[in-house]
């Protein structure tokens, strides 16, 4: 019988548009932007099923709730892309190439950024879990399926312990308003993400000024300390 660990204490710890089943089952079940029978799916064998409709507060919410219960080794994406968000992909994305400066490398979103999720974190997800992808299936049969074909392939739990991770609301950028999520046009898309990389450059830029500040201060006043000192000597050499 595959090894079991005890998720963090609370788990599910971050709330969402899911349903939580056997703690100690192997997988769970992301239907993007579909709803699909949850609960059907979690007596199936999921540890969670419910659904991702952003590719920024959305994913980090499931990720977040993964990471802290480490007998989840495999997470299968079905479902529906929600139109100019593509969580699914970006999720995809994330757990193949990572964050850089932010951003999800590789995602087609329209604002695949992460602000809640460290590189612990990240890297813990990318290591605990594999990514099954049978998106676009909304067919219960074929997931309930792959359920029982990846619950046969269970390794036991992931070697550390639960990781906690903070999901704050007001931070990530769009997050699901009564469970629905419009869908956003291309030129929307390209102008928040635009206006999302210039918000953080803006960031960048005055973190840059500080620590500029902070050297010009630093050779003034070693400049000072230097002047005094040859004063000193000076007039030491002087007095001798």
């Amino acid at each position: 019988m595959a090894q079991k660990k005890s998720p963090a204490s609370g788990w599910p710890l971050v709330k969402g548009d899911f349903i939580s089943g056997d703690a100690n089952s192997p997988v769970a079940v992301v239907t993007m932007g579909s709803h699909l029978d949850e609960k059907g799916i979690c007596d199936a064998g999921a540890a969670l099923c419910g659904s991702c409709k952003t590719e920024n507060l959305g994913l980090e919410k499931v990720i977040a709730n993964i990471v802290a219960n480490p007998n989840i080794r495999f997470m299968l994406c079905c479902g529906t892309e929600v139109k100019g968000h593509l969580a699914g992909q970006t999720m995809i994305a994330l757990h193949k190439g990572g964050v850089k400066e932010g951003r999800v490398v590789g995602a087609e979103g329209a604002i695949p950024f992460i602000e809640n999720l460290k590189d612990e974190a990240i890297k813990r997800f990318q290591e605990q879990v594999e990514c099954v992808n049978i998106m676009e299936s909304e067919d219960l049969n074929a997931i309930k399926a792959k359920i029982n074909e990846l619950k046969a392939r269970d390794p036991g739990a992931f070697a550390a312990d639960a990781i906690v991770v903070e999901v704050k609301e007001a931070g990530g950028g769009v997050e699901e308003a009564g469970g629905e999520v419009a869908p956003i046009s291309g030129e929307i898309a390209i102008i928040t993400a635009r206006l999302k990389i210039i918000e953080k450059m803006v960031t960048d830029i005055g973190y840059r000024d500080k620590f500029a500040a902070g050297v010009y201060a630093g050779k003034i006043e070693g400049l000072m300390i230097g002047l005094i000192i040859s004063f000193a000597l000076v007039g030491f050499l002087m007095m001798r």
